[in-house]
This record gives structure tokens, sequence and C-alpha cells, in this order.
């Protein structure tokens, strides 16, 4: 055997994890249960070398941070204390008539050394410990705490801001980045912590006093009543064990007090406290020049102490002679600095494909002003509206969008945002966080004070207003949203408009795993038996292009399984799979209505653009210029006349003009959809409001 193993429940992360219960239990036990007086002497020895650990360890730290704990170090000992405080009193009235060492040893040690006998001597040095304690260090350190923790916030943003700048700038990573920024946030609730945890030393230091009071008055009125005892000797016992109790307790809470000082009064430095005062305090040669020459003059002095004073006037100037010295023979020595210098420099590393980052995707920048909006610890908003615009597009439109990766740039204007597809900018706008903006939708009356603009999901005029005027605004028949609002409706309008740019391959097969779960032979009949998944994507793509949404995969898949084997065009597919999805490509359109109102073409149109169909191909080259200028011309006042009715343009036209004229209008006329008549099905009626090509 190489030594005996720990139990698991004593070694590891088991009993770090089991300290702070069994500490907490031992207080509120010591607080109930009665003492011995050997055991007093140990939990006091204990709680004197904590507050010197303590003490300790502020000393050595580098920045407040390493000593994060230390809010929680105050709490504790500060119980720590207040239960001894409990215990020991139990034991100085029902054991104080036998003795000065009736609470142990310690007690009574402390009362003997400092007190001497003279009882008046031993109150005063302890109120004067009270009160430093009290009213200098920690109400001090408490002050510090507060103004630390207010400027720790107020420059949070700042902070934050190089951080995001060092990071675009390429200067440092993300992991980094993502620990500064921690470090930050940490260092803020570092010092309100410690802001409210000096309230529990202020307080433990009143509990000190009015306790020692109670353990004096106490023990006489318990000594002379109980126990018969002579005033003389009640006064004796009693106040010696009283005064004694509260210096064990005051003489830790003013060490740990001073550690809380030191702690919250340091500037962020790579040195611990005792390096500062070496290297800052006794660095510059002059100044100890000057102190032992002064101190050395009041040294002789007529009536002044001249030992004292001339000893240490001597030591001040010879150990400014010596420091003196050194830096001269450190200045004569050669500069060895320059020859390790080149060795020591950070070469820059050579390119890896490391280097390359993929492109997001879905991307979203903010300027700063945008930044609560977006951040988690601010409960930003606008991160729980885009969970559910992704939730409610998958439900909607049948697939799972890729993720939005937000990030802030400073590059932008402060209340500026900018939409990125796969890199590219496809929508920005400007929002402002405490207004709102007030939407005219076409019926609101009068204007509004603010600043005009457009809706930049929709393009519709628009104001910005303050908050105070938002009833108003809504009074007067504007739709009024707030800037995350804005942000929103905007990300879901562009999501939705570019979904088959949207839909990659991999998301396709994503799509085909999650349909396979409820129909595996369907799927494995499909691809890539019949189709391959490049064939399906673009089949996908076409239809999401015409705003047709793919939710009924089992259609789709149904339809290309039948006429796969026939054609592996997509265009004709994609024809196919719209006739299969008649039904619900009309409800999507005319969601209530069995009649519908459409825009037809003259037949005489109808002739000339078959002609050209058969001339040109498919992608309808054969058409004249001035022809296709005149369609889209009266297309475009046919689906104005329909929008002011309040319904949907729709172009009704024979099945092989369909494709034709959907690509031919989609640029022109975005919110036009083109319908071909073996999608329409039998249970609906036709009213034609509008006829493309009566004057050709």
């Amino acid at each position: 055997m190489n030594g005996l193993t720990l139990p698991a429940w004593l070694s590891g992360s088991a009993n770090k994890a089991l300290a702070a219960p069994i500490l907490i239990i031992m207080m509120l036990a010591m607080m109930i249960l009665p003492l011995p007086a050997f055991a007093l002497d140990i939990f006091f020895s204990f709680n004197i070398a904590l507050s010197i650990i303590v003490l300790l360890t502020s000393l050595y730290t580098v920045k407040p941070l390493d000593f994060m704990v230390f809010p929680t170090v105050l709490l504790v000992s500060t119980m720590l204390r207040l239960s001894l405080n409990v215990a020991s009193t139990r034991v100085v009235l029902t054991e104080g008539h036998t003795g000065p060492d009736a609470a142990g040893k310690v007690i009574e040690a402390f009362g003997h050394f400092l007190i001497g006998g003279n009882y008046t001597v031993g109150i005063v040095v302890f109120i004067i410990l009270t009160i430093i304690n009290f009213v200098v260090v920690t109400k001090g350190a408490g002050r510090i705490a507060e103004v630390g923790a207010r400027f720790a916030l107020d420059a949070m943003p700042g902070k934050q801001m190089a951080i995001d700048a060092d990071l675009n700038a390429g200067l440092i990573g993300e992991q980094e980045a993502r620990s500064r920024r921690t470090e930050v946030a940490q260092e803020a609730e570092f010092y309100g912590a410690m802001d409210g945890a000096s309230k529990y030393v202020r307080g433990d230091a009143v509990a000190g006093i009015l306790v020692t009071v109670i353990n004096i008055f106490g023990g006489l009125i318990v000594g002379m009543v109980q126990h018969d005892l002579a005033f003389d000797s009640a006064i004796k016992n009693y106040t010696l064990l009283a005064i004694g109790d509260g210096l064990v307790a005051q003489i830790p809470s003013l060490i740990i007090s001073t550690a809380a000082g030191v702690v919250v009064s340091r500037v962020a430095s790579e040195q611990d406290i005792g390096g500062q005062l070496i290297n800052q305090l006794f660095a510059k040669p002059e100044v100890l020049y000057i102190t032992g020459a002064i101190i050395g003059g009041l040294g002789i002095i007529p009536g002044m102490p001249h030992i004292a004073f001339l000893l240490l006037g001597g030591a001040l100037g010879g150990g400014a002679y010596l420091m003196k010295k050194r830096k001269a023979k450190i200045a004569e020595a050669p500069p060895v600095e320059q020859e390790v210098a080149p060795v020591a420099a950070p070469e820059m590393e050579e390119a890896t494909w490391q280097d390359i980052m993929p492109v997001d995707t879905l991307g979203l920048e903010v300027g700063y002003r945008l930044i609560p909006l977006v951040d988690k610890g601010q409960s930003g908003e606008l991160l729980r509206r885009i969970k559910g615009i992704r939730k409610k597009f998958a439900q909607e439109v049948g697939f799972l969008s890729p993720p939005v990766h937000i990030r802030d740039n400073l590059e932008l204007k402060p209340s500026a945002y900018r939409i990125a597809l796969k890199g590219v900018e496809v929508g920005s706008g400007e929002a402002y966080v405490g207004q709102f903006l007030a939407i005219n939708p076409g019926m609101a009356q009068g204007a509004l004070p603010g600043t005009p603009t457009t809706d930049p999901a929709f393009g519709l005029p628009a104001t910005w207003i303050d908050a105070g005027m938002r009833e108003q605004a809504q009074a007067m028949g504007y739709t009024v949203v707030d800037a995350g609002t804005v942000i929103a409706t905007h990300l879901n309008h562009l999501i939705t408009t570019h979904a088959a740019e949207l839909l990659g391959r991999q998301e396709v097969q994503q799509l085909l795993d999650h349909l396979a779960k409820e129909s595996p032979k369907l799927v494995e009949d499909l691809v890539p038996k019949v189709v391959s998944l490049s064939v399906l994507q673009k089949v996908l793509q076409n239809l999401l292009a015409e705003g047709v949404h793919i939710r009924d995969m089992r259609t789709i898949i149904e339809t290309l399984s039948e006429y796969g084997p026939v054609t592996q065009d997509p265009n004709e597919l994609t024809a196919q799979v719209r006739i299969a999805l008649g039904r619900a490509i009309v409800q999507q359109i005319f969601p209530t209505s069995n009649e519908l109102s459409v825009i037809t073409l003259d037949s005489r149109l109808e002739r000339i653009l078959m002609q050209a169909l058969q001339t040109g191909g498919p992608e309808g080259a054969g058409i004249e210029p001035g022809l296709a200028d005149n369609i889209a011309a009266q297309t475009e006042r046919a689906a104005q006349q329909q929008e002011q009715m309040g319904l949907p343009p729709v172009l009704l036209v024979p099945g092989p003009l369909r494709p034709l004229l959907a690509r031919f209008l989609r640029r022109a006329l975005p919110q036009l959809r083109v319908l071909s008549h073996a999608e329409l099905p039998d249970s609906k009626t036709i009213r034609v409001t509008s006829l493309v090509g009566g004057q050709a």
C-alpha cells in the first residue's frame, strides 16, 4: 500500500461543496446549543486565524476580482463572530460566578492582557477599537465600495464597446472577448456586493457594544441576585469576562474590516499591495533625503527626543544614499534588454485554415445604442422576439430557418441596424430605444411631432415619436410600435421574402430527416432513388420564391415520386407540385372567401404570348420589349386597383404561361401572385375584376 485513501466524501470537490453548509450549521448550532469553555477557546482561536488569513490574502491580491468571494467571507465571518458572542454570553451568564476563566482561557487572557487589572482602561480600549472599526475603517470601505460600484456600472458600456472594437479589429478572439465581458460584469457585481457586505461589519460593531453592555449588567444581576456574590466580586468577574469577550470578537472584526478597505481601495495593477508600497512609496531617493533632513532637524531641537529622531533621520538618509547608488549602477550597466528584445518580441503567427471564418447565413448588426435590445444581461426583448420569429416561420413556412447571428458594429450609426444574408446586406434602418414608431397605414388623420421616416419593412410613411405621444398617435389612427418591434418586423419580412435563399442543402436534409421519423419509407423511396437532393432543393426553392409554403411535405414528396420518373426538370416538377398544392395555395391567398377576385389576360394577348413561348422557349425570349413594358404597366395598374378594393392581387393565366409571367413580373410586382387554371379547386368561383391586354 502506498498510503491511505480518503473516502470520496472527504476528498476532491465533494468536501469543498460540503464546507459551506457545515460551517453554516455549526454557526447555528453555536447559537442554540451550549458550548464548553474549551470549545469556545478553539472557535475564538479559529476566528482570529481566519481574520489574519483574510487580511494577508487581501494584501497579496493583484486585483479585486482575485478575491471575488470576499463579500461572502465578510458575511460568514460576521455571522461567526455573532454566533460566538451568543455562545460566550450564555457561558458568561451561567458560569461567570465561578471565576474569570469561566468562559475559557482565551477570553480570560484577552481580559487580563488588555485590561491589565484596570477595568476603566479596558472599557476605554474596547470603545476606541469599536470607534476605529465602525467610524473609520468600515465607513470608509463602504463608501469606496459604493462609489466604485457606481463608476463600474457607468463604465460598463464604454468597456463593452472597447472589447467589441478590439474583437472587430481582430486584436482578440471570441473566447477572450467573452472572458473580458464576463470580467467587466463581475467587477460591477463585486463592488455592489462589497457595498452591501460592509453594512454587515458596521452592524457587527454596534452589536459588539450592545453585547458587552448586556454582559456587564446582566452578569451583575445574575451574580448578585442568583449567586449571592458581593458587588466587588461580581463587577470583577463579569466585567473581565464581558470586556475580554468583546475584545476577542472586536479585534478580528477590525482586522477583516481593514482587509475590506485594502481590497476596495486599491487600484488595479500587476503588483500586490506590498510591491506597490515598496516600489511607489520608497521609490524616490530625493523624498527620503528631504524627509531624513526634516526628522534630523527635529532631533536637534532642545526638548525633543534626540536619539529617536536622529536615528530615524540617519536611517532615511542612508537608505536614500544606497537607493541612489543602486540606480546609478543600473544606469551604467550594459543594456541587456536590447540583446534579448528580438527574441522576446512576439512573432506574427502564420495564416492557417482556422483564420477562414464561415459566413453567417443570417446576421443582425446593431449600433451601440441598440445593444440593450440584444443583451441578455439587460433582458433584451429583441432576443425573445427573434426566437418567436423563427418559431412562427417554421410553423407557417415549413422549415427551420438558420439562427440569426447578432453582433454590434461600431461602424454603424449609434441607432442603426443592418440585416445581412450570407454576408451581404439585404436591409437596414434606424431604431431609437425609448421612442415609438407611429406608422400611417393610410387612414391616419393629422401629423405628429417627431422625426419623419419610412417604415423599413413595408415602406409606409412613419414618424418617430416620444413615449408620451403614444396614446395620442393611436387615437389618430396610427399603428404605434416600439424599437424592438420595428427591427423584429423588418427581420421577419426579410426572412419571409428570402426564404428560398435560406433553404440550403443542409436544411433540406434536416427536413427529410424530420419527415423520416414519421414516414421513413416515403423518404427512402424518393431520395435518391427517384430524384436527387439537389433537384428536390430546387423544387422547394421554386415554391418558396413564389411565396408557397412547404409545410405539406407529404404531398410534395408523393407528387415528385409520381412525376420524377418522367422528368427531372425542376421547373416541370414544380408545376406539377403546384397543381397538387392548389387548394393550399388558394387558401393561403384567399383564406375565407369562396369567390376568387382575379386579374386575367385578354384572349388575343394569350395567343401572342403562347406563340412567343413556342418561339423563344420557356424563358420567353421571344416577347417584344414594347409588349413586355405594356404588360408590366397594365398589370401594375390592375394590381393597384385590387389592393385599393382590399383584395389580394392575383393574376390567373393558362398553365403553360404561368412560369413565364411569374418570373417576368416578380421583380416589378413582388406582391403579385400568378396562378394557373389547373391550380384552382373546383369548389371555388372566379370573378374577373381586371383584364390585361385589352388595348394591346
